[in-house]
């Protein structure tokens, strides 16, 4: 059976082992940073590789976005850096 993250680390703790948990909140923290920069100096300077490393590259490369303001949209463009989908990006269509 498979518990969830809170259960194992409440587990640890009670079984008095050290338990840690890193939360990041990716939503504002790449917007101007390039992305191999970011990640060469994840691999370099904290040691990160592996599955952590190729989620950190999964989730930043390959992005793009374009721009709809009511019916007009602008072309698709390759995002090196930038602001992640999802976020407020177009304030100037309100």
């Amino acid at each position: 059976m498979s518990y969830g993250w809170n259960f194992n680390v409440i587990y640890d703790i009670d079984s008095g082992d050290v338990a840690a948990l890193v939360l990041l909140d990716l939503s504002v923290a790449f917007n101007t940073v390039n992305y191999d920069i970011l990640l060469r100096q994840l691999h370099l300077s904290f040691g990160l590789d592996g599955p952590a490393l190729s989620s950190f590259h999964a989730y930043l490369h390959g992005r793009s976005q374009y721009i709809r303001c009511g019916m007009q949209k602008s072309s698709v463009m390759h995002l090196p850096c930038g602001v992640p989908p999802g976020s407020v990006l177009a304030q100037s269509c309100l």
